[in-house]
């Protein structure tokens, strides 16, 4: 398994880590391997498929600009996009990587090709650089999910060449996974631990998963602070906060509160992360900004909920564990709502925060398996259909409750003894054979589902 927990968890900018954070990746990547960035008098950038259907929406136009002026997702600053873009837009150029000017303008330098696809992946760019010669360099590229970005053709040659990555405990599968830590005596947490800690050392590991969380938490708290209407469009007004007050008033007022009170603060939780993601803010992608709320809620949920002993132990158990889960998600299947629909977002972002409860609370491996086996199965056949291509309308209330279902699956896994069914391995294949058999109109193009009946019904009511 040729990934880091860093992979899965990615600190970027909202709206989309396949729409978003990767076109920003790619576009920057190209020029820097261009290796002719001063003799370029021009640049285009072409986008197809679910990358064409819903990149404004998912600010895939803003992002690829944003790239090739050298901007990287987790350097940028999101209070400065606009004003970087529309200082762009006006002087009519871009200074490529900083360095190099020629003449930009979005309405005619990014091109859309919204009935076409290119053959690896439904989230395809072809980018062009023009020289002074009259002669061009272009290389296609393709974001599949999770910020995760290739070129044409390195997946695969990557699959035929790459050696078995030298970490002390290598797996594929979950049942690869397992019999490792019957063979040895160890926790998942405690194998993904030793395998990052071949990359870097043991303190580089906890500054990095302790940067992760204090970047969750502080978008969980923004979010429950920021009020108004969320761009794009649709004009959806932020909730979080205003119901997060309440429910400050409700516990002053014991009387008055309802049971299921507690409860709602979870899904408030990623409800606010969801809501800073769909405005441009800062999130980590986990493992896709779509649904970059739920392990933050979980998470959050852990630490002030559940009386830990060691927090902040418990807290990198989480996050190594869940990490463990993305990676198989993500090898074995996919996290691209454009390649799987939504049950590779939320439904896997799901499994891996049950997972990392579990581990957090010091639960079996077996019992981590099955959470995330719980996680996933119910979520199986989730389309992505967002309205007007914004991750917003379902996406934001559908982190709330895929963080309520990772509790819920976490109780159930550790109430029995890790016996179950159902393998994790067979539920991934599942999701990457549902995925295969679903239509394209419900894989993050907007053109099916409540992209369809809700807009062209009641756009005004939205």
């Amino acid at each position: 398994m040729d990934m880091s927990v860093f992979d899965l968890f990615k600190i970027g900018i909202g709206p989309s880590s396949s729409h978003t954070v990767g076109p920003m990746v790619a576009a920057r990547r190209f020029l820097v391997e261009s290796g002719v960035l001063e003799q370029a008098v021009g640049v285009e950038a072409h986008l197809y498929g679910s990358l064409a259907l819903t990149g404004v929406g998912h600010a895939t136009d803003k992002a690829v600009i944003l790239g090739l002026m050298g901007e990287t997702p987790q350097d940028v600053d999101p209070d400065a996009v606009e004003d970087k873009l529309a200082e762009a837009e006006l002087d009519g150029e871009l200074k490529l990587l900083g360095e190099k000017t020629v003449p930009f303008s979005a309405r005619t330098n990014l091109v859309w090709h919204k009935a076409s696809t290119l053959p690896e992946h439904p989230n395809g760019m072809r980018f062009v650089l023009h020289l002074a010669d009259g002669s061009i360099v272009e290389r296609i590229y393709y974001s599949v999910g999770g910020g995760f970005i290739t070129a044409a053709g390195e997946s695969q040659a990557r699959a035929a060449d790459a050696p078995a990555a030298s970490v002390p405990f290598p797996f594929d599968t979950m049942a690869q996974l397992l019999e490792q830590g019957r063979r040895h005596g160890l926790s998942i947490p405690h194998m993904l631990r030793a395998n990052e800690c071949a990359r870097m050392s043991n303190g580089q590991l906890d500054e990095g998963l302790d940067n992760i969380w204090s970047v969750m938490r502080a978008c969980i708290c923004h979010g429950l602070v920021t009020e108004g209407r969320l761009p794009g469009g649709l004009n959806v007004r932020r909730r979080a906060a205003g119901l997060w007050k309440q429910a400050q008033q409700s516990q002053q007022q014991p009387l008055n509160a309802l049971p299921h009170d507690a409860v709602q603060q979870v899904s408030l939780y990623a409800m606010a992360v969801n809501e800073e993601n769909a405005a441009g803010g800062r999130v980590v992608t986990a493992p896709t900004n779509g649904a970059a709320g739920i392990i933050p809620a979980v998470l959050r949920y852990y630490a002030e909920d559940c009386r830990p002993i060691d927090p902040v132990r418990g807290v990198r158990d989480f996050l190594l564990t869940s990490a463990a889960i993305g990676m198989l998600c993500k090898k074995n299947a996919s996290i691209s709502g454009a390649e799987v629909g939504c049950q590779g977002e939320v439904g896997v972002a799901c499994a891996m925060a049950a997972a990392g409860l579990v581990a957090a609370l010091g639960g079996s491996n077996e019992q981590i398996e099955n959470a995330a086996e719980i996680g996933i199965e119910h979520h199986l056949g989730m389309t992505c259909d967002p309205i007007g291509g914004l991750v917003q309308i379902p996406c934001i209330e559908r982190n709330g409750m895929g963080a309520i279902k990772a509790i819920t699956a976490a109780s159930l896994a550790l109430k029995g003894d890790g016996t179950h069914f159902v393998s994790l391995d067979s539920v991934i294949e599942t999701m990457r054979q549902t995925g295969a058999d679903m239509q394209v109109k419900y894989k993050e193009t907007s053109l099916g589902g409540l992209a369809v009946h809700v807009v062209t019904v009641n756009h005004a009511a939205c």
